[in-house]
């Protein structure tokens, strides 16, 4: 198993016949754009798309690489709704909360519900988008999720097993110590640790306390130092810093760049 980071929660996993490719969004209004994070030299070749939540660097391309390759969507149900006869997805590049976007092979569930698709299980994990402090020079503003925010919509994590592996992928969240306590041992968990100044998720010290509850075997930090308005560091975080206390725990840690990748030795191996 391969698995590729592209900045902030975007990934591609290669296990097999599958390419997944976990929020192929773009990067924030990095000096006006939004260009997309999954190459598009990759996009024909994915298999299964999964989104986490609504917000641009998560979810920006999702239509696009989907009509290239034909990929199956998994997605929380709170990102569809049923609009004269037809079910209807956030529209990735949509103002406000509008449900535009057609996906012709799209697949749903709930936090704590299982489906299986191609061979893959997938469960729903409860997560928490927190508040997205927008900061531009010397102007800032605190945007919070809700019923009429395009922030967070939809959030959710996901258990992902494949070929027997569990990968847990948390999108943007905040700690949930509770709830994550049936969560155990995952061969490999992404977690975001960039919300110290931004807050919008857990920073080095809430991820750690997840780490701690949930032991996976592998770590890799994500959406942190992440491109955005006119900096390369926005949800600055330590990350050598965070390698070196998940390892006092007895447990790996990846640090990947943007393009690198790490692999996963087979089970019988």
């Amino acid at each position: 198993m391969k698995i590729t980071f592209y900045g902030y929660n975007a990934f591609i996993i290669e296990s097999g016949d599958k390419k997944i490719a976990i929020d192929p969004g773009a990067l924030f209004f990095y000096w006006f754009r939004f260009s997309s994070l999954v190459p598009q030299s990759e996009w024909q070749h994915i298999t299964h798309i999964f989104i986490t939540h609504g917000d641009p660097d998560h979810y920006w391309h999702a239509d696009r690489v989907a009509e290239v390759s034909g990929a199956a969507v998994i997605c929380n149900k709170t990102m569809v709704r049923k609009v004269n006869g037809k079910d209807l997805m956030l529209g990735p590049r949509a103002k406000g909360v509008a449900f535009t976007t057609e996906f012709n092979n799209l697949h749903t569930l709930a936090v704590d519900e299982t489906i299986e698709i191609d061979g893959i299980r997938v469960s729903g994990i409860k997560t928490t988008h927190g508040d997205l402090a927008l900061k531009l020079g010397p102007f800032s503003k605190v945007v919070k999720p809700g019923p009429d925010e395009r922030i967070g919509w939809g959030a959710m994590g996901f258990d992902i097993n494949i070929d027997g592996r569990r990968i847990v992928n948390l999108g943007d969240t905040l700690l949930r110590e509770n709830d994550w306590q049936q969560i155990k041992q995952p061969d490999v968990l992404m977690i975001p640790i960039g919300g110290k100044d931004v807050h919008n998720t857990m920073d080095e010290a809430d991820a750690l306390k997840a780490v701690n509850i949930m032991q996976p075997r592998l770590v890799i930090p994500c959406h942190y130092n992440c491109p955005a308005f006119f900096t390369r560091t926005y949800n600055p975080a330590d990350e050598l810093s965070f390698k070196n206390q998940v390892e006092k725990l007895g447990i790996q840690c990846a640090i990947l760049h943007i393009n690198d990748s790490t692999e996963l030795a087979d089970k019988s191996a």
